[in-house]
């Protein structure tokens, strides 16, 4: 390890503490929810009262001190990348697992084919590209609570080290992997995917499912997996990018790329192009590429977020669809609003609803207009010499 990197793992050892520290003070009680059943409603209950207006007030000073509209770039929001991506999570996570479950992504649809299904069959797709199988030790990139690691560690038998910024997502994770049995083939690891904690040369395959946008730049963190891969290993990502319908002078454009912004918590909005070029720039053989938002599918991928019921195959979908839906948005939307002012919840969580929706939102229209797609898929290999 090189002296610049334990110069590094030493000043982040205290910040990890601190981050520590104050996800057990914001989530309260949810903390210790061991068994994972608490409600979504006793979640929001079990948030600290005084703490979780500093932190939401803490990320949205973010976006009003830096209104940079489209794809332009802030340089003092880079810097501060993976801080607004930690404070993101600690405040989203509830409602991601409330509207998505513990799978954080979107998919391609076949006829009769149920979300649930469809997600399994995205998550076994780059799976089966990158070659991932039993023996194997793999990275996952930005893991979340654990979703795609447990289905491609059930579907290749390999083991699984999930990379997170995050604790309260870290804390979950492992939880469910107890719950499903894979305490033996799966770990997780606090830590940023700019710098990564691991050491070089340690996995046979690392992918990333929809986390890497989160980046402050592509070819650092692209640089990190190249790093930690093993010579020969492989790189396999869905991420997500502007398409050439993008037009950066187009005001319309420019109004739904500032909502994906400032809803999914991203510093940067990157080209097919400019994707493609970092991962060149950190040493990888790009061995395929193609956008898979752009098919002959019936059902698009946004239609989750955009509540077009016409398209939901199985009668359960109906109740998973909805919960993300634009109605069961502004559900949850007043639903907060309510509980907020009754002071049965801590003030702030109508906030933090409303700038998800305005995320989701912005990404249904973008999907309709294929300005951006959440599936720019690539497998690329760390040189074998």
């Amino acid at each position: 390890m090189s002296p610049t990197r334990e110069s590094a793992t030493a000043t982040t050892t205290a910040t990890n503490m601190q981050d520590l520290d104050r996800s057990k003070l914001l989530h309260g009680s949810t903390w210790y929810d061991t068994q994972h059943q608490d409600s979504f409603i006793s979640k929001l209950t079990g948030k600290n009262r005084q703490y979780l207006p500093e932190v939401v007030n803490e990320y949205m000073k973010n976006w009003k001190t830096n209104p940079s509209p489209g794809q332009e770039v802030d340089e003092d929001m880079v810097q501060k990348g993976s801080d607004i991506t930690n404070l993101y999570f600690e405040l989203s996570t509830d409602f991601y697992e409330y509207a998505w479950g513990t799978s954080w992504h979107f998919c391609r649809f076949h006829y009769g084919e149920s979300v649930p299904q469809a997600m399994a069959r995205h998550e076994h797709y780059l799976a089966a590209r990158a070659g991932i199988h039993t023996g194997n030790r793999v990275l996952d990139i930005g893991c979340g609570v654990g979703g795609p690691a447990r289905e491609i560690a059930h579907f290749t038998g390999a083991h699984i080290t999930g990379l997170n910024i995050n604790d309260y997502q870290i804390s979950r994770a492992r939880r469910y992997a107890v719950v499903h049995g894979l305490q033996s083939t799966q770990d997780f690891v606090k830590g940023d995917f700019m710098n990564m904690p691991l050491d070089s040369n340690a996995f046979d395959a690392c992918y990333a499912i929809e986390a890497t946008p989160h980046a402050s730049s592509l070819k650092g963190v692209y640089a990190e997996a190249f790093r930690v891969l093993k010579p020969g290993g492989v790189f396999a990502c869905y991420e997500w990018v502007l398409t050439d319908k993008y037009d950066p002078i187009n005001p319309e454009h420019q109004r739904i790329a500032k909502g994906i912004k400032l809803g999914c918590s991203l510093v940067n909005l990157v080209t097919r192009k400019e994707c493609l070029d970092a991962l060149e720039s950190a040493g990888f053989e790009i061995l395929e590429h193609e956008d898979r938002a752009v098919n002959n599918d019936a059902v698009p991928w946004y239609y989750p977020l955009s509540g077009e019921l016409r398209y939901v195959r199985t009668p359960w979908d109906y109740f998973t669809v909805f919960r993300s839906s634009t109605y069961g948005r502004m559900m949850t939307n007043a639903m907060c609003a309510a509980l907020e002012k009754v002071g049965l919840i801590a003030s702030g969580s109508a906030q933090v609803a409303k700038f998800l929706d305005i995320g989701a939102t912005s990404l249904a229209e973008s999907g309709k207009l294929g300005i951006y797609t959440p599936m720019f898929f690539f497998v690329a290999r760390k040189p074998r010499s």
